[in-house]
């Protein structure tokens, strides 16, 4: 994990731009610490983010939309790779 101050360094990104995405849920820092903290998941997020608005051209309401997939989609992919070895666990799988 990484704090702030290291998270906007290595993302090239201002704290006012930081804290739009956060707001907006787009980046999701771990916030059980005294300070946010952010993973190396997030610095790829905040890449593919970046991406997506400046080299795509992607509005704030399409990243919005592409971001929820992306996440409902690693969501199935997790869960389908716990049914998987559930199944194997118990004998029935492949």
């Amino acid at each position: 994990m990484i704090d702030e101050r290291e998270f906007l360094a290595r993302t090239h990104l201002d704290q006012a731009t930081l804290a739009v995405w956060v707001r907006e849920s787009w980046i999701c820092p771990d916030r059980t610490a005294p300070e946010p903290a952010y993973s190396e998941a997030d610095l790829a997020r905040a890449g593919l983010i970046h991406d997506l608005k400046h080299n795509m051209g992607v509005n704030d309401e399409g990243l919005d939309v592409i971001l929820h997939l992306i996440d409902q989609m690693h969501g199935l992919r997790r869960a389908l790779a716990e049914a998987l070895a559930s199944m194997k666990e118990h004998g029935r799988g492949p």
